[in-house]
């Protein structure tokens, strides 16, 4: 079974609400979607296509391999079909391998028991070929096997991201309530900024959104930072195909830019981690850091995106505080950013009333299972940036 050089499904998985984001991400890498749907996009592809989804995609949370579609009423049944697949040629028997799943069938009370089956068989037919039985267990850093079961449909996949995409291997240090790497790259797109202006990230935190915003406009990708994929451990291998990727990788990117990137937080812990942080991605010389009140944030003349990700007021801080404290940010916005495009990311709607500006776009996100929103604001002089009634 030579996966790396036969083509079948992929589905690229990523958080609810991303897929728009991811999908454009596809196109531009010269794949044709199939279909997209709220978590994910679907094409036809090799697993040698699936080493370089995973190197490049900002937004993408998984890249699994359809291995075979069946039908299967039961536990019983969802074996049986398994047992038949060629695992001795996928999955070295001296290796190890984790089982994943996504099941709703009326015999399955919990998925570890799905998972379970799924390993049973995998391990049957290899020991019954080999002679030896692979070792398995719940890390999915070696080869992932993933199993998507409802009702009586089923398709087994091969994971080959393995360890999710969504974390970008560069926030070693996360600090207060960080935003998912993913989530934060998807926001900046969705921006439409131009990657060739002013950047100004007030109440930086970790530093994530600035860290995502030098890597789009260096052109590095975070897959330059992981040398570990789901691919690697599956049998056929190549790992020319992985360093000729990666080559590609480093002499696409960028050393310098031509404007800031703004990062500043009223905490210094905050700004040390953010600062660890951008070093390790290999962009701490493209971001100004500095600690402030957002409000002293150094404003260039040549406009571009300043953009916030204060507190919602779910876990942290003080509801009354924060409410003035979004006041101030819409003050700010008004008063010294004008010719900007201000973004506000939050999950509470109610401290967004706060910013006294109209909103030109609400874009629709999650954070985690929090609804939220991304709120554009086009600060120009005179009426258009009048505070709503």
């Amino acid at each position: 079974m030579q996966v790396f050089h036969t083509e079948s499904k992929i589905i690229i998985t990523c958080n609810k609400r991303l897929s728009v984001y991811l999908q454009k991400e596809v196109e531009e890498l010269g794949f044709t979607p199939v279909r997209v749907f709220p978590t994910g996009v679907e094409l036809l592809g090799t697993v040698n296509d699936c080493v370089a989804l995973n190197l490049n995609l900002r937004c993408a949370s998984q890249v699994i391999y359809l291995i075979k579609s069946f039908t299967a009423a039961d536990p019983q049944e969802l074996y049986n079909n398994l047992v038949e697949i060629e695992w001795e040629n996928l999955i070295d028997f001296t290796g190890y391998f984790s089982v994943t799943s996504n099941v709703n069938n009326e015999h399955i009370l919990t998925p570890l028991f799905a998972n379970v089956k799924v390993k049973d068989a995998i391990v049957d037919r290899i020991k019954a070929k080999k002679g030896i039985r692979p070792n398995s267990g719940p890390e999915q850093n070696k080869a992932v096997v993933h199993l998507y079961w409802q009702d009586d449909k089923a398709e087994i996949f091969l994971d080959t991201s393995g360890e999710t995409l969504a974390k970008h291997s560069y926030r070693k240090i996360p600090g207060k309530a960080p935003m998912l790497e993913a989530l934060a790259a998807s926001t900046i797109m969705a921006t439409n900024w131009d990657k060739n202006s002013t950047f100004i990230n007030p109440m930086c935190g970790s530093g994530t959104l600035a860290i995502e915003a030098a890597l789009l406009a260096t052109d590095k990708s975070p897959g330059f930072f992981r040398m570990n994929y789901g691919f690697m451990h599956l049998m056929g291998y190549e790992e020319e195909v992985f360093f000729t990727e990666r080559r590609k990788l480093k002499d696409r990117g960028k050393k310098a830019l031509n404007f800031k990137i703004i990062a500043t937080d009223l905490s210094a812990d905050a700004v040390d981690i953010a600062q660890k942080n951008a070093k390790t991605a290999g962009v701490e010389h493209l971001i100004d850091f500095s600690v402030c009140d957002f409000a002293d944030t150094e404003v260039p003349e040549e406009p571009g995106i300043i953009m916030f990700n204060p507190e919602y007021g779910e876990r942290l801080g003080v509801h009354s505080k924060l409410e003035a404290t979004y006041k101030r940010v819409g003050d700010f916005m008004k008063q010294k950013c004008l010719g900007y495009r201000g973004y506000i990311f939050t999950g509470n709607p109610d401290l967004a009333k706060k910013i006294g500006l109209r909103a030109a776009r609400k874009i629709e996100f999650y954070n985690g299972k929090l609804d939220c929103r991304l709120l554009e604001y086009e600060l120009y002089e005179g009426s258009k940036r009048e505070p709503k009634e």
